[in-house]
């Protein structure tokens, strides 16, 4: 059985396969594979605004594209989505979701309290599009329905894995501001409806009494490799 020998060049190799890319309009090749991000640092952008954690967890890259022969326009995170040949492509480095200002002490926590502060909640179609959007593949729409029903603790843990990248709002046809709202709901949650864990009134009882002053002291003094040391050798505590 006789077996055909290819021979392929150094040079091929090396080489790796261009797309081409349109960013404000204007032409770059960049290799295949790139995410957005990096394909735009090797095109020589220099990311100041509109890149945070490249993790997908900031919500800082949200990235407006359009694929070739395509209407449809597309929203994602540029540190998530990788490149196709062809894409028509723009960073937003910040959504115009303005905050409504209130003090949480003073906060009731009763049923029309979001929705006093957020009126534009009553205004959802259930059109599901901002559930579509979201990158962290959040059930957002279920999140509205859940506060529009005084849910608030239900909203507040499907949110919780939200980044705030402002994606869904700028999709939705209602203008629902909806990471303020769902920082909003978890902070009511947290402060006035969640359970209050006995083991962590406890721990800051024993800061307050100085229990870890001389332990922090000696961490302060540590050297950089010690303390990685310590991080490495460290026992997790076991979820309960």
């Amino acid at each position: 059985m006789s077996v055909a020998l290819v021979t392929v060049s150094r040079r091929e190799i090396l080489q790796p396969k261009m797309v081409k890319i349109y960013v404000m309009g204007r032409e770059y090749l960049v290799p295949e594979g790139l995410t957005i991000h990096k394909a735009l640092e090797y095109a020589g952008f220099r990311l100041i605004r509109g890149v945070g954690c490249r993790g997908g967890f900031c919500g800082a890259c949200a990235t407006l594209y359009r694929k070739p022969g395509e209407y449809k326009l597309r929203i994602a995170l540029a540190c998530q989505n990788v490149v196709e040949d062809g894409m028509y492509l723009v960073v937003l480095p910040y959504t115009p979701i303005p905050r409504v200002k209130y003090k949480l002490e003073s906060l009731k926590p009763d049923v029309g309290l979001v929705l006093k502060l957020y009126p534009e909640i009553a205004r959802c179609v259930a059109c599901n599009t901002c559930t579509k959007a979201c990158p962290q593949g959040l059930q957002v729409m279920d999140a509205i329905q859940a506060i529009k029903r005084g849910d608030l603790a239900k909203a507040a843990d499907l949110t919780f894995d939200c980044i705030a990248c402002g994606i869904c709002s700028m999709r939705c046809p209602a203008e629902i501001r909806h990471a303020n709202i769902f920082h909003l709901v978890r902070r009511i949650y947290g402060k006035y409806m969640s359970p209050k864990p006995r083991h962590l009134e406890d721990r800051i009882k024993e800061i307050e009494q100085g229990k870890y002053r001389e332990e922090l002291e000696k961490l302060k003094q540590a050297s950089v490799d010690e303390l990685k040391k310590l991080y490495a050798s460290r026992v997790i505590e076991p979820e309960e």
